[in-house]
């Protein structure tokens, strides 16, 4: 009895054996990572994993909040199609802010600001993997491999026709990085006064994000941290479709900004996101509004842009009466009192308008709250509540109103509520923003 049940049990684990060798031949062929040889032992043939690469970029510094966040947008959806198309381990090194020209308060901090002050980190990293920059030195060195300083085409277009195209060529303009050392460069690393590069180009650079990407895995293939300096020159390449969504909704308000915003709108606005249906999931990847979804707080949003647009686009802004006669209709309209609004016009101007539309109310910052999160972190207050309102008029061509348009986007409020801007004082009407909605 004992031999026939150990008889059975070999048999039995022979069977075991062959079906597990029949199996690894289903899985295998001449191209996967896994090969049987049954000449020698059995082997797992892995293949060699490529070393993690690192991409940063810069923007030119006379550039905005808002469209320094349309930059990353661009360079995020490059380094997706990195990693989806070269199979390359790219993690985006994310550039720290300031100083910006529209931060005007001299004695806050207004350089060296990590992104974690403004946005949800972990947020970020569910489109990309994304890291701090001063993450970026201590898990490295801070030293950086090359620096591709992009440039426009001394001779423009040609015949005025666009083509995409891209060379190394010579500095048109002086470039911020100097030598210092025989392998070494100085220059502008958003005021890190120890980081250095090995190498610097000029790249003269006319199309897309993707004309960048040949240069990444040929010239430069050995390099494992790659400086875009002058990233602006890029255009966008999924302007306006799911990953460039994607991308956009990853983008997440840091949640303590959010919450100094939610507590204003419960306030001093009677809004919160259960009665105004705006509540969100953290994991922006299983949210899926429909226009129309999102009602809104009992209030209108305006967002006034004055100080240099009154300069630059003085035939667009209206002055402080004609705003109120344009939203006088809106807030009657939408049978609502209180008007929030996000401007840069000095507190007499506040006050003018306030005379006009009594229910006019704007935040302002504690001392705290100033010294925490600084101008950007006010600016993004700003915005949380104006995307939040039943209605929201802009100013035209203003990057800050449109940022807020997508965020109103994301939360599914109707486009007919969202895209509107305010018309100047010589205009009875004026065309209004393009309806660039969501899509998933």
């Amino acid at each position: 009895m004992v031999g026939k049940r150990r008889t059975l049990l070999w048999q039995i684990q022979v069977i075991a054996l062959t079906l597990s060798i029949l199996f690894c031949f289903s899985l295998a062929d001449e191209n996967d990572d896994f090969v049987f040889d049954p000449d020698t032992t059995q082997q797992f043939n892995v293949g060699v994993a490529k070393p993690r690469r690192f991409l940063l970029y810069g923007v030119n510094r006379g550039e905005g909040f808002n469209l320094s966040r349309d930059v990353y947008l661009r360079i995020a959806n490059l380094v997706k199609i990195l990693i989806k198309d070269g199979h390359e381990d790219w993690t985006l090194v994310l550039p720290p802010w300031g100083p910006l020209y529209h931060w005007k308060s001299q004695d806050l901090k207004r350089s060296q600001i990590p992104w974690s002050v403004f946005f949800e980190i972990q947020s970020l990293n569910l489109y990309v993997p994304v890291m701090e920059f001063e993450d970026f030195i201590a898990e490295n060195s801070p030293i950086i491999d090359e620096v591709l300083y992009l440039q426009r085409y001394s001779e423009g277009w040609n015949h005025g026709k666009f083509e995409e195209k891209i060379d190394e060529r010579e500095c048109i303009d002086a470039p911020m990085y100097k030598r210092v050392k025989k392998d070494l460069y100085n220059g502008w690393f958003w005021g890190f006064e120890e980081v250095r590069a090995i190498g610097f180009r000029c790249i003269s650079a006319q199309g897309f994000v993707g004309v960048i990407i040949p240069v990444l895995q040929s010239n430069y293939s050995s390099a494992r941290s790659v400086l875009l300096d002058r990233a602006e020159t890029l255009l966008h390449s999924r302007y306006g479709d799911e990953e460039y969504w994607k991308a956009r909704r990853s983008m997440q308000f840091a949640k303590h900004l959010r919450q100094i915003g939610d507590e204003f709108r419960h306030q001093y606005l009677d809004s919160d996101d259960q009665k105004d249906k705006t509540s969100m999931l953290d994991d922006w990847r299983k949210v899926q509004t429909k226009h129309g979804q999102a009602v809104g707080g009992p209030y209108v949003a305006v967002h006034l842009r004055r100080q240099d647009f009154l300069y630059g686009h003085k035939v667009d802004v209206p002055s402080l009466n004609r705003t109120a006669e344009q939203i006088q209709p809106i807030l009657d309209k939408y049978k609502v009192k209180k008007l929030f609004v996000a401007t840069d016009a000095p507190v007499e101007e506040f006050e003018e308008l306030k005379f006009y539309l009594p229910g006019a109310v704007r935040y302002v910052p504690s001392d705290d709250v100033l010294a925490k999160y600084g101008d950007g972190g006010v600016a993004i207050i700003d915005q949380w509540i104006c995307a939040h309102a039943k209605y929201f008029i802009g100013t035209s061509v203003s990057t800050f109103s449109f940022r807020i348009q997508e965020e109103r986007e994301i939360l599914g409020f109707d486009p007919e509520t969202t895209f509107n801007r305010l018309c100047g004082d010589e205009q009875k009407t004026c065309e209004q923003p393009a309806k660039w909605t969501i899509r998933y």
